[in-house]
């Protein structure tokens, strides 16, 4: 096998190799779609457009059931018998939870992060159906998770009232899913005004005044949302527009279940079956190089630059954070904002180093076999790597979850099962080499900062500096960690391959 030019860390990304291979992750953005993912519909919109209604008239169910503490995650799944449960950040296993308990109380110490349904409704047994906060509670932070979890569930239902318009942030939202997979279906419901208050109601009646033919108030609003949206976002022209009249609906049922009926197959075809011969022998190149020292210098070159965006990232974070305690939601919406904060940057740091362990792997393997890589013999090193991370002591513990106590500090709980309670959106398993990086606040600061004593802007800033600080050195030292892992894991798999001459995994 002849050896092919080797991807350098720190370059550029050549837009015609190795497929899949994105540029380094410098914020977070429209995740791509993996064959293990569910298909799922993501609902979101702007407060007061009836998007909750919406999702029960869908699911033809009451709108009570899909009630969820303030700025939690609802996902909707199938299930033989009805459930539901809260995954609260600091425990271990979902709480059972029902819509009339508080956001904040004896049974929750802090809002979840997600609370999932299970019904036994014909259309979630087609797809998995999410609703997410109101995008004015988002923020910047809350709508690149949104982005995140829109490109792995593979479509986004925007639903808008007749009487509103899109602002600022739906518009960027929409843009950034501009050119992407992504569908983007368009709900359009009445409001509390009715459809004469929509965007196309002064054109409407000057057709009537001028004695033109009679004009559908329900088709001019309609038209005006999409005018004003295409204006601004050309790239979403391909959408979809569903007008929330009788029947409208059935529709938007309808035109959900095709789309997930041939996402169904799309996703399918991601992943093709192992063919014969694919584990056979792949032999080490006759002069392979210094493979061995060029990898303990790329681990160390890719955990330092990750270790650096991160303290960059915490930087800009104090910035927002600072400026929203004094001029916006104050000492008592510190927690919750701090709480998106640290879900972004969770995926942020996951995503980084997913690229940068993919980059070590391709770049290591690519200087004994040859690159690029085949498909197959990738999958085959990555498991190797994984199951030498559970042996090695450097790797063991590397599924923790971090959380922010009331004293500004920062406390971990172990195991895959707390790190999932830190999800807003549930992931498949994953095949990445190393587990997600996991940070959240734990329930101490919801109790702190909500209590009447504690309304100190002076204070609230202080103790904000010292908790990003305290969050800086943990995921400092855990990247390092990580990496170390990495290093040690993947260079025994590749030592095993030069002293036998063929990978042995």
């Amino acid at each position: 096998m002849k050896p092919g030019p080797l991807h350098h860390l720190g370059t550029p990304d050549d837009p015609a190799g190795r497929p899949g291979r994105r540029p380094f992750p410098e914020r977070l953005g429209v995740s791509s779609t993996d064959a293990r993912e569910p298909v799922a519909v993501v609902a979101a919109g702007p407060a007061d457009a009836g998007r909750t209604g919406v999702l029960a008239a869908l699911l033809e169910l009451d709108s009570g059931l899909l009630a969820v503490p303030s700025g939690g995650w609802l996902v909707i799944r199938h299930s033989a018998e009805p459930t539901r449960a809260a995954y609260v950040p600091g425990y271990r296993t979902p709480h059972a939870y029902r819509p009339q308990l508080p956001a904040v109380g004896p049974a929750l110490a802090r809002p979840p992060r997600r609370v999932e349904l299970s019904l036994p409704q014909p259309l979630v047994r087609r797809f998995v159906v999410v609703d997410t906060p109101d995008i004015a509670t988002l923020g910047t932070a809350g709508c690149g998770v949104l982005l995140d979890a829109v490109g792995r569930a593979g479509a986004l239902l925007f639903v808008i009232a007749a009487d509103q318009s899109f602002g600022a942030t739906e518009l960027n939202l929409l843009s950034d899913l501009a050119g992407t997979p992504v569908r983007v279906f368009f709900a359009v419901t009445p409001g509390a005004a009715g459809w004469a208050a929509g965007e196309g109601t002064a054109a409407m009646r000057e057709s009537g005044e001028s004695g033109g033919p009679t004009v559908d108030p329900v088709t001019v609003t309609v038209e005006a949302h999409r005018a004003a949206l295409l204006a601004a976002v050309p790239g979403l022209a391909d959408a979809r527009w569903f007008p929330l009249v009788t029947g409208g609906e059935a529709d938007l049922r309808r035109a959900l279940v095709d789309w997930a009926s041939a996402e169904e197959l799309r996703r399918g075809s991601l992943e093709p079956p192992e063919l014969p011969g694919e584990r056979g022998r792949v032999p080490v190149l006759a002069e392979p190089g210094e493979w061995s020292e060029q990898l303990d210098r790329q681990v160390r070159t890719a955990a330092r630059r990750i270790r650096q965006h991160l303290a960059l990232e915490l930087a800009n974070m104090h910035l927002r954070l600072v400026q929203q305690i004094v001029f916006g939601v104050g000492c008592a919406g510190l927690p919750h904002l701090l709480d998106q904060e640290m879900a972004a940057l969770s995926l942020l740091a996951t995503a980084q180093c997913d690229h940068r362990v993919g980059e070590l792997v391709d770049d290591a393997a690519g200087r004994l076999f040859g690159a690029p890589l085949p498909e197959a013999t990738r999958r085959r090193i990555d498991k190797a790597v994984r199951w030498g991370l559970v042996d090695d002591p450097a790797g063991q513990e590397l599924e923790r979850a971090w959380l922010v106590t009331s004293t500004a500090g920062v406390a971990s709980l172990t195991g895959p099962a707390a790190v999932d309670m830190l999800s807003a959106y549930p992931s498949s398993p994953r095949t990445a080499v190393l587990p997600p990086v996991a940070v959240a606040l734990s329930g101490g600061c919801w109790q702190h900062w909500r209590s009447p004593g504690n309304n100190d802007p002076s204070a609230a800033r202080a103790w904000a500096q010292r908790a990003l600080r305290e969050i800086e050195l943990e995921l400092s030292r855990e990247v390092a960690r990580r990496f170390e892992a990495v290093r040690l894991s993947l260079g025994a798999v590749l030592s095993d391959a030069a002293e036998h001459g063929l990978l042995l995994a």
